[in-house]
């Protein structure tokens, strides 16, 4: 994958994609997200989908990447977590990361 340096982001060449499905909306999950990931040190963002599911793509460390997948599996206390389906994001996924931080997209 090709190394991506525009908009703030040199050396993030790989992501992850996940999609969190279960009672995962209406529950701070996207809130709980964005603390987890801030805590981390993780750029990307998080939303809803129109099918009840979350959607994240997050860029940073390896093992910081997995605490939050790892986080994902329980969600915040209000959650009931039926699956999280991960892959590397593709590479027109990552030119959505925003430049620094973690975002919750609507």
């Amino acid at each position: 994958m090709a190394e991506i340096s525009d908009a703030g982001r040199p050396g993030i060449r790989t992501g992850t994609f996940a999609r969190i499905t279960g009672r995962v909306q209406g529950v701070a999950f996207r809130a709980s997200a964005k603390e987890e990931a801030d805590e981390l040190g993780l750029i990307g963002w998080v939303r809803n989908t129109d099918d009840g599911a979350v959607e994240l793509l997050v860029g940073g460390e390896g093992p910081a990447v997995d605490a939050l997948l790892r986080w994902a599996e329980e969600g915040p206390g209000a959650a009931e977590v039926g699956s999280v389906q991960a892959r590397e994001a593709a590479e027109e996924e990552l030119q959505t990361l925003p430049g620094t931080g973690f975002e919750i997209r609507r």
